[in-house]
């Protein structure tokens, strides 16, 4: 234990020289900063004021707008706007069908001026709307890329309807114009057109649409045998009238639409002959009462007459039927001529002349029949007189009995 004492004794301790420093509180740094003295050069005052500058600038520059500061913040993401391509105004207007069909008629024709006359764009654009919109396909990357990408998304039907509406160029025209005007309208000369030309005319061409071409220049006298020589004026209209043949005009007669005429004219004339013989066997005629009966309400062929208010029928049967005509019901005496008569049966009732020249009704409705003021149910009948008094649902009618009439028909039908 002394050996070991004795020699931690006498061994040195191994320790740093230098101070350890610590950070410093701000207390502590201002603390210091009042201990030590003034620098060399200075004087106290001098100092002060030295100070009171720096707290001065610190509070100027405290003063700065949120402006300047934000300025200097770096925005977050959300903060980022997309840069969106700025695209002209009217880029909404035109549509890839009017693109697609202003590049064809520009590479048919070459003149803007034909394009803004010759081709229907879905919206009415000015000349000046029409060049400015080339101009911008031609020079300006960002509508030419959008206006390329709209026009390779359309259907290919409306890609080849806009292409063959294409205009005709001066070099389609001049070939068709060499067609003779007296030449036969077949087809064969326009596919000999096409497969002699092919590097003039449009890949959309047809023969059929250029002879309907060629037959509208010829319309307007636009062919090259139509010219007019010099020293010739155009024919004027009244020229042109006086070479029309008045007789050229009329229709040639047709043999099958005459025939025609003449069997429908035959058979109305049938019609007409059926229903003069059938009007004699009409059971009820019905007459209009214009202002005060008449003194003969009979005439040669009537029974008995069923007189209204505003009309009477003439009955000229042994047997008829009375009540509501309708679609699918027909009866002899239609009670809906008199005036409202929605409550009634469609067949109300039955009057019959029997073989003794007496007239007797009977019902056949839910509604009851007033007979000379008594009540006629439904499967009752009652014996009409002359003058009686027919009355059914607010409608009241004057049975007359033709005497003369009844008593010959009695004499000569037999007893039933």
């Amino acid at each position: 234990m002394e050996h070991l004492e004795s020699r931690g004794h006498n061994t040195p301790r191994r320790s740093s020289s230098r101070s350890i420093k610590r950070k410093k509180f701000d207390d502590e740094l201002v603390e210091s900063s009042l201990k030590k003295g003034p620098k060399k050069g200075f004087e106290p005052g001098q100092l002060m004021e030295k100070e009171r500058e720096k707290e001065f600038t610190f509070k100027e520059k405290d003063k700065r707008p949120m402006s300047s500061m934000s300025s200097n913040v770096r925005p977050s993401r959300r903060q980022k706007k997309l840069k969106t391509p700025q695209v002209s105004k009217d880029f909404g207007r035109w549509r890839p069908t009017d693109d697609l069909a202003l590049i064809t008629a520009v590479q048919q024709t070459n003149d803007l001026t034909a394009v803004y006359l010759g081709v229907k764009f879905s919206c009415r654009f000015t000349l000046k709307d029409v060049q400015e919109r080339w101009y911008s396909l031609l020079y300006d990357p960002v509508v030419s890329r959008l206006a390329t990408m709209a026009m390779k998304q359309l259907p290919p039907d409306i890609v080849a309807a806009a292409q063959n509406n294409a205009l005709w160029s001066t070099s389609e025209e001049t070939l068709l114009a060499n067609v003779r005007s007296v030449s036969m309208t077949s087809l064969e000369i326009f596919h000999k057109l096409l497969d002699n030309h092919p590097s003039v005319f449009h890949q959309c061409r047809s023969a059929k649409s250029l002879r309907n071409h060629w037959l509208l220049m010829r319309q307007y006298q636009l062919l090259a045998d139509q010219s007019v020589p010099a020293g010739e004026s155009n024919m004027s209209f009244s020229d042109a009238e006086e070479q029309i043949n008045d007789a050229e005009l009329l229709e040639a007669k047709d043999d099958g639409l005459e025939q025609e005429l003449s069997v429908a004219d035959r058979r109305h004339k049938r019609e007409i002959r059926q229903l003069e013989e059938e009007i004699p066997k009409w059971q009820v005629v019905v007459d209009e009462l214009c202002g005060q009966a008449s003194a003969n309400e009979f005439d040669l062929q009537t029974l008995a007459v069923l007189r209204g208010r505003l009309v009477r029928y003439l009955m000229r049967s042994r047997e008829i039927s009375v009540g509501r005509a309708t679609a699918d019901n027909q009866v002899d005496v239609d009670l809906s001529l008199e005036g409202p008569a929605w409550k009634i049966s469609r067949r109300q009732a039955t009057i019959k002349l029997k073989s003794d020249g007496e007239y007797y009704v009977i019902n056949e409705g839910r509604r009851p029949l007033l007979i000379d003021g008594k009540t006629i149910n439904l499967g009752s009948k009652a014996v009409l007189h002359h003058n009686s008094t027919f009355e059914i649902c607010g409608l009241r009618f004057v049975f007359l009995v033709n005497q003369d009439l009844v008593s010959t028909a009695k004499e000569n039908k037999p007893a039933t």
